[in-house]
């Protein structure tokens, strides 16, 4: 006896269901892409881009701040010597 495979339906396209069903249904059922494929591609590689920027400004923050408590700490002991 050969058992068939349910489909498996992924969290994410529960929300776009739950979010259009008939986009949901356009792309499971009737097999349609939406259009604008480039579009999200470059909203991809810039969201990317923007993230590896925060990131290296979060890392120049934290360097700005070492080195005002080391000049802190230089200010400090050469007052006491």
């Amino acid at each position: 006896m050969s058992r068939e495979r349910l489909p498996i339906i992924r969290a994410s396209e529960v929300g776009e269901y739950i979010y259009c069903a008939r986009a949901w249904w356009l792309r499971r059922v009737a097999g349609l892409e939406p259009a604008g494929h480039e579009r999200r591609e470059l909203g991809t590689v810039l969201h990317r881009r923007h993230g590896r920027a925060v990131v290296g400004s979060r890392a120049l923050v934290l360097l700005g701040v070492a080195l005002a408590l080391a000049a802190v700490l230089l200010i400090v002991l050469s007052g006491h010597t």
